[in-house]
């Protein structure tokens, strides 16, 4: 993906991001200005993946042309932009970021890349310069708070140790965690009291957050290069304290390889052995591995992989990683993490709870969802499809799985879950105060959207891990337990269907007393086992109402229009914000429940007619999912990836974290299935 002829607008707008596999990332605009206090280029995990700490904030690269000094830095204050902008030639991302920089005849390109496991990032230059006497000027700039922290005007107090070019430098008494800095060449000189003021965040102030930060500048490396020399530079920045070998020619390389075995691996851009021709349709698989790779980070304290839910703010959250998780691994054979996913979600199950996740500060495992245990059951399934990894769905996962049955039908009242099998056959779930299903804002103890009671989607879950039970235990000759589960899922079906049809506004209740039209009730067609019949005019009126009220190119609006407190445009403070998240904006996850859904729909069909409408049906969404993200995996604000929501109400502008798991997952699993892969 390569942009060229940048106006400022744009570059300001468009983001990158890279990543170390252990939660740290490196990420800015396109044009190298940081719009959000997020941005850095080395915000390092202190306990991996969490407690996230934003360090290296920039680096500005100035060039001396024959005693003429020239900025290539581009940064943003409240009255003023520096326009270093205005020397880049190109930005372009595939495995990692390169900037291309000319002043006058001279060429600088500048590569920026992490390393992987490590909290390090590696900027690395090519220099050109044809026949001047020239000079580059770096000037790292630091800073040491928590990633969320708050943005402040603060004056640091700096302590650094030099030897040559290296640096080790302490950042207000957080001597535990030197930075150190080293570059290849050139001179180091150090600054007493230096500091950036005031830089100016565009997208904190469109968030309702102070937008201005300070940082601290430690010193700047001066490197001469001479007439008709062309030279390389590798500067470094680390809480790694041996860096000065680091080789950046390697390093990316390195990186480049890693992501290609893990293509190669996949089979994505073979069948067979055979290599696929489609250009268009490979350059998409790599930069989707490069998406999904992203995600894939490890977790230290487990030994253990686990998945990322978003870019820049969230960490590993069970819900998000068990929607994503077909997608994301399964889907590109990566079965090994997969497997890994799988118990790092069963690690700390409790209470018959799959944690939501853990804590950034303390690591505590949190407890606040009653779907992420039920969504365990349906990757049980899919991941033992794939694989036919019996022994281990068996023997780790089948007692977990047990005793998530046995613990919501005897009752859970954790946290406030409230969780409980009624005599109904139904679940109930929740206080008006608790938020455990992934509408979940929570303003102080006001529930954005409270729903307590029986749930559409925790029923149609729980009915689908019921029969899944069923399955597992009869495909194991335990007769008694299979039919102990069949009847506990017909009687969980008999009073789905009896009670969560809203004849008069043609589809389901999204909880039992509420007729809201929501995306929810797609889920009761969308599992392995739906419980709704699939040919049945109940599915068919439902998917009618979710199709007309809620689909558009972008996603499924969370609340249909008309609805009381409906907002389709997600803006503002965080209050308002939080308002709007669930009440009518736009999520592209959602897209994956909806083609299940339909799929299910269209395969169940007898009569011809019929059958041929909902595969005109299937065929237009499919290809309205294609056309839509890949024009948005390459051209939206996010240089190869898709956002967590969108507005709803065109241009459908994308909001929210700007790099989302479960949203890339779900797209390029529809994606992937309905694309030729003909060698």
């Amino acid at each position: 993906m390569k942009y060229e002829k940048i106006e400022l607008k744009d570059g300001l707008a468009k983001e990158w991001i890279i990543t170390n596999g252990i939660g740290g990332f490196a990420s800015s605009s396109i044009l190298g200005a940081n719009t959000r206090r997020y941005h850095g280029l080395l915000v390092a995990p202190l306990t991996p993946p969490a407690r996230r700490y934003l360090l290296l904030s920039k680096l500005d690269e100035s060039i001396t042309i024959d005693g003429n000094q020239y900025d290539l830095y581009t940064n943003v204050c409240r009255n003023y932009i520096s326009r270093g902008y205005t020397h880049l030639k190109s930005f372009e991302k595939e495995y990692i970021p390169i900037f291309t920089y000319q002043v006058q005849d001279v060429m600088i390109k500048k590569y920026i890349c992490m390393e992987y496991g490590k909290n390090t990032v590696c900027v690395y230059y090519q220099i050109d310069n044809p026949n001047h006497e020239t000079k580059l000027t770096l000037t790292p700039i630091l800073n040491f708070r928590d990633f969320h922290g708050d943005t402040f005007r603060h004056t640091f107090h700096i302590e650094q140790k030099v030897s040559k070019t290296k640096a080790k430098v302490i950042v207000d008494d957080n001597a535990q965690f030197p930075i150190y800095l080293y570059c290849s060449e050139g001179n180091y000189i150090s600054y007493e009291n230096n500091s950036f003021q005031n830089m100016f965040y565009l997208q904190e102030e469109k968030r309702g957050f102070n937008p201005e930060e300070n940082h601290a500048i430690p010193g700047s490396y001066e490197i001469e290069i001479g007439p008709n020399e062309q030279k390389e530079i590798t500067f470094v920045a680390s809480l790694e304290e041996n860096i000065e070998e680091i080789n950046a020619k390697i390093l990316i390389s390195n990186e480049i390889a890693r992501i290609s075995e893990l293509l190669y691996d996949s089979e994505l851009t073979r069948v067979g052995r055979k290599e696929i021709e489609d250009k268009d349709y490979k350059d998409l698989m790599k930069n989707y591995m490069i998406a999904v790779d992203n995600f894939i980070v490890y977790r230290p304290s487990f030994g253990l992989h686990t998945v990322i839910a978003g870019y820049p703010w969230f960490l590993d959250w069970g819900r998000d990683t068990l929607i994503a998780f077909e997608g994301l691994l399964l889907k590109t054979k990566q079965y090994k993490i997969a497997k890994e996913i799988l118990q790092t979600c069963m690690k700390d199950v409790k209470f018959g709870l799959v944690p939501n996740g853990y804590s950034g500060y303390d690591n505590r495992p949190l407890y606040n969802s009653v779907d992420a245990s039920l969504l365990l059951f349906e990757q049980a399934k899919k991941y033992l499809r794939y694989t036919n990894d019996e022994i281990f769905v068996k023997e780790e996962m089948y007692p977990v799985l047990e005793k998530i049955i046995a613990s919501y039908a005897a009752g859970i009242d954790v946290d406030n879950n409230n969780i409980y099998l009624d005599e109904d056959g139904l679940i109930v779930s929740g206080t008006p105060t608790t938020q455990n299903t992934w509408m979940d804002v929570k303003i102080g103890e006001y529930a954005v959207t409270p729903r307590n009671g029986k749930v559409v989607e925790i029923n149609s879950m729980w009915y689908n891990a019921l029969k899944i039970m069923q399955e597992l235990e009869s495909t194991w000759g335990k007769k008694t337990m299979a039919t102990k589960y069949g009847k506990m899922a017909v009687k969980c079906q008999n009073a789905f269907v009896e009670k969560f049809y809203n004849k008069k506004r043609k589809c389901l209740y999204d909880v039992l007393g509420d007729s809201k039209i929501r995306p929810n009730q797609l889920f009761s067609l969308s599992l392995t086992y739906p419980v709704l019949d699939p040919n049945s005019d109940i599915a068919k009126e439902m998917l009618e109402t979710v199709t007309k009220k809620l689909l558009n190119s972008h996603g499924l609006k969370t609340l249909a229009k008309g609805e009381e407190n409906y907002i389709e445009v997600y803006e503002g403070d965080p209050f308002r914000r939080d308002m709007s998240y669930h009440q009518g904006i736009t999520w592209p996850w959602l897209l994956g429940i909806y083609y299940d859904a339909l799929k299910k729909v269209k395969e169940a069909q007898k009569n011809k007619e019929e059958k041929k409408k909902y595969e005109e049906q299937y065929k237009a969404f499919v290809e309205d999912v294609k056309k839509t993200f890949i024009k948005e995996f390459y051209e939206g604000k996010t240089v190869g990836g898709i956002h967590e929501i969108y507005d709803s109400c065109r241009p459908y502008e994308a909001k929210g974290a700007f790099q989302q798991a479960w949203s890339i997952a779900e797209v390029f699993r529809i994606i992937l299935e309905n694309t030729p892969k003909e060698g």
